[in-house]
C-alpha cells in the first residue's frame, strides 16, 4: 500500500495542476484527469445505488466487485503505463451481463430511465459509464490506453442497463416504456 494521506489539502493544485500516480504534474483538465475523474464519479454513483435499501444480494455483490475494479481502473488511468484491467475482467462482466439478461423478457420498446430509486440510480450509472468510456477514448486518441479499459467501460454500461431493468422489475414489476406517439398532436 502506498502513502496514506494524513493531510487532505496540500495547496499544490492551486496552480491548476494535479499530480498523477507517477508524480508527473498535469493540468487538472487534461484528458487523463478527465478520464480517471469520470471513473471516480461513476464509482460514486454506484455507491449511491448500493445505498438504496432492499437491493437484491446478487446485484449488491456484483456492484461491490465492480466498485473495487473501478478503483483499480482509475488507478491504471492515473499512472501512465500501469496495467491492471485484463481481458478476464471484461469476460466476468460479460458473464454477469448474460446471466442477468437471461432472466429478462426480450426488449421490444425503448425504456425510460427510472422505475424506482435503485433502477433510476442504475440508469444514472449507465450514463456516467458511457461518459467515462468517451473520456477514455479521448485519452486513447492522444496517449496509450490499455484496450481492456475501453472494453471494460463499454461492457459495464451494458451491464448497468440490464441491471436497471432487473431493478425496475424488482422495485415496480416492470420498466417504464417510452411511448413514441405521446405529444404528437393527432
Amino acid at each position: 500500500m502506498g502513502n496514506r494521506l494524513s493531510k487532505i489539502y496540500t495547496r499544490t493544485g492551486d496552480d491548476g495542476t494535479t499530480g498523477l500516480g507517477d508524480g508527473t504534474r498535469v493540468p487538472k483538465d487534461s484528458a487523463r484527469v478527465e478520464a480517471y475523474g469520470t471513473v471516480d464519479e461513476l464509482n460514486s454513483v454506484l455507491g449511491v445505488l448500493l445505498a438504496v435499501p432492499g437491493m437484491p444480494d446478487p446485484v449488491t455483490a456484483l456492484l461491490t466487485d465492480v466498485q473495487h475494479e473501478l478503483f483499480d481502473l482509475g488507478a491504471e488511468l492515473c499512472i501512465p503505463g500501469h496495467l491492471i484491467i485484463t481481458a478476464a475482467h471484461v469476460t466476468r462482466l460479460e458473464t454477469s451481463l448474460d446471466e442477468f439478461n437471461d432472466c429478462l423478457p426480450p426488449l421490444k420498446e425503448f425504456i425510460l430511465p427510472g422505475g424506482g430509486p435503485a433502477a433510476a440510480a442504475c440508469h444514472l450509472g449507465r450514463t456516467v459509464a458511457r461518459r467515462a468510456e468517451r473520456r477514455a477514448w479521448t485519452l486513447a486518441r492522444a496517449e496509450t490506453v490499455n484496450p481492456e479499459v475501453l472494453r471494460y467501460l463499454n461492457r459495464l454500461s451494458d451491464l448497468l442497463f440490464v441491471l436497471a431493468r432487473v431493478l425496475a422489475r424488482h422495485e415496480r414489476g416492470t420498466e417504464v416504456l417510452w411511448r413514441h406517439e405521446r405529444g404528437r398532436g393527432g
